[in-house]
C-alpha cells in the first residue's frame, strides 16, 4: 500500500511539474538540449528567401535568452536592426497550440507568413488546421500568449 501511494505521489509530481499549464514559458522556444532559436534556422531567410535556411555559428546573436543563427552577415544585421520584425510570433512555439492556451514546439519547417509576421506550427496536420482558420487562431493566440509567459 505504501509503494502504491508513493508511486501515485511521484506521478502527480511529474504531472504537475511538466504540465504545460503548470509552468510559465520562456519567451523563445528552444529545445531541451539546445539554446538555439528556430532549431538553428535563420529567421530572416523566411522573409528574404521564402524558405528557412540553416544558420551558421559564425553569424550568431543572443536575443531574449536564446541564440539565433543566420545564414549570412546581411541577415544577422537585419535581425539586429529589428528583431521583432523577423522573430516568429509566440516565441517560435506552435501558433495553433498557443491559440488553445497551451504550448508545443513550433517546427521551423511548418511555417507561414501572414501580414508580415512569421508563424510556426507543430507539424503538417496542425498547420493545415491552423491555416483553415488562421485569423481566428491568431486572434485567440494574441490574447492567450501573455498569460503563458514567465512573468506574463
Amino acid at each position: 500500500m505504501k509503494i502504491a501511494a508513493l508511486l501515485a505521489s511521484i506521478a502527480l509530481f511529474f504531472a504537475v511539474s511538466f504540465s504545460s499549464t503548470a509552468h510559465a514559458l520562456d519567451p523563445i522556444y528552444t529545445s531541451f538540449f539546445s539554446n538555439k532559436a528556430l532549431g538553428g534556422y535563420d529567421s530572416v531567410s523566411y522573409f528574404t528567401d521564402g524558405k528557412p535556411l540553416e544558420g551558421q555559428a559564425k553569424f550568431a546573436f543572443d536575443y531574449q535568452g536564446a541564440t539565433w543563427l543566420f545564414a549570412s552577415e546581411q541577415n544577422l544585421n537585419a535581425f539586429k536592426a529589428n528583431p521583432s520584425q523577423y522573430a516568429p510570433q509566440y516565441g517560435g512555439y506552435c501558433a495553433w497550440a498557443v491559440a488553445q492556451g497551451d504550448d508545443a514546439p513550433g517546427d521551423p519547417l511548418f511555417w507561414k507568413i501572414i501580414d508580415g509576421k512569421l508563424y510556426l506550427n507543430y507539424n503538417a496536420k496542425i498547420q493545415q488546421q491552423w491555416e483553415a482558420k488562421s485569423a481566428d487562431f491568431i486572434k485567440a493566440a494574441d490574447q492567450k500568449w501573455p498569460g503563458l509567459l514567465k512573468d506574463g
